[in-house]
């Protein structure tokens, strides 16, 4: 029922950050117009501050409409869920093994492109699924476990919980060609989208990758750059000093350290100091970037998305480590860990 909530909220939000996204699409196609038909530059300065005053009140608008909808949904919930638990009660009175198995499906499919970010190397297939990852990560991921999986793959025997009496279950809940057509396109957007500093792109892969039902939630993609912008805002100059060290200590995706890689390879002093454009990235990656992950499978996501633009330069992870940074912290041992884990 918690899930439900949360996933009636993220659909709401996912309506309201759509007209966000129209609004601003709306805002910025406006203010190109105007730059166009200014004269003088008092029309550019104008135009420049009605649209930086529109896009405020557009995210102003934004904030507020997202609280109502949370609001909205905790007023509503409470009498829908009481009756959703009546009726879940009473179909479980009659719900047999193979329909139970079946409800995993969902949820589960949902997880297998994480799978292929952490996991996938091209060869990845229905049939060597359970082969390519640790069986604790995979049930932790998943719910399930491999030899669950593989039941409903390839079927086998089960006994009635009520006559005890055994039956089989073929299995072949999967569509195999669908499944391994489906791993292979994700496969190929992952590579598609792998160099983050190509601005031509106006998506990611974590655009192509559901909510989970585990804390694989990944921050999207414009919130990092605003938070990345209010960064630099707070610390001007900052990715203009080959000295200074960025850290985020509970990645998720990679995507708030690739966007910290980007302005400090862009930058024009950092291009001075280190004209060779792989002596920069090498510096960035080996001496300014930190990060720490709290599972095995994000650790995976986060580094392969993070050195995802070029193989060879995947030996560069000493600065990424595998370690649970919000339990240090409510065990008041954060900077412990971090001296364990970095020095």
């Amino acid at each position: 029922m918690e899930r439900q909530v949360e996933q009636d909220i993220d659909r709401k939000f996912e309506t309201i950050k759509g007209d966000f996204a129209q609004q601003t699409q709306v805002a910025k196609t406006e203010l190109e117009r105007r730059r166009r038909e200014a004269k003088t530059d008092e029309q550019v300065t104008a135009a420049e501050t009605d649209y930086k005053s529109t896009i405020e009140d557009a995210m102003k608008a934004f904030v507020e409409s997202a609280q109502q909808a949370v609001d909205q949904t905790i007023q509503e919930k409470p009498q829908e869920i009481v009756e959703n638990l009546e009726r879940h009660k009473a179909e479980q009175e009659k719900r047999t093994i193979e329909e139970d198995i079946r409800a995993h499906l969902c949820d589960f499919s949902h997880t297998i492109p994480s799978f292929i970010m952490a996991y996938g190397d091209g060869h990845l297939t229905l049939a060597n699924f359970d082969d390519y990852t640790e069986d604790d990560v995979f049930l932790e991921v998943t719910g399930i476990t491999e030899d669950e999986f593989r039941f409903l793959r390839d079927g086998g025997d089960y006994q009635d919980p009520e006559t005890g009496e055994t039956k089989h279950f073929d299995g072949h809940l999967f569509d195999e060609v669908v499944f391994d057509d489906s791993v292979e396109e994700f496969w190929h957007k992952k590579q598609e989208l792998a160099n983050y500093f190509d601005e031509t792109h106006d998506e990611d892969i974590f655009d192509y990758i559901p909510p989970q039902k585990t804390n694989q939630i990944f921050t999207p993609k414009w919130i990092v750059e605003k938070m990345v912008d209010d960064l630099e805002a707070n610390n001007p100059g900052c990715f203009d000093d080959p000295a200074k060290i960025f850290a985020d200590l509970y990645m998720k995706s990679g995507l708030y350290i690739t966007e910290i890689v980007k302005r400090l390879f862009r930058s024009e002093k950092m291009k001075k100091l280190y004209p060779n454009d792989d002596e920069r990235i090498c510096h960035i990656l080996r001496e300014q970037v930190y990060g720490m992950a709290p599972t095995r499978i994000i650790y995976l996501i986060a580094t392969n998305y993070i050195f995802g633009f070029d193989e060879s330069l995947k030996q560069e992870t000493t600065h990424f480590v595998q370690a649970d940074s919000a339990k240090a912290a409510k065990e008041d041992r954060l900077e412990e860990l971090i001296t364990e884990c970095f020095g």
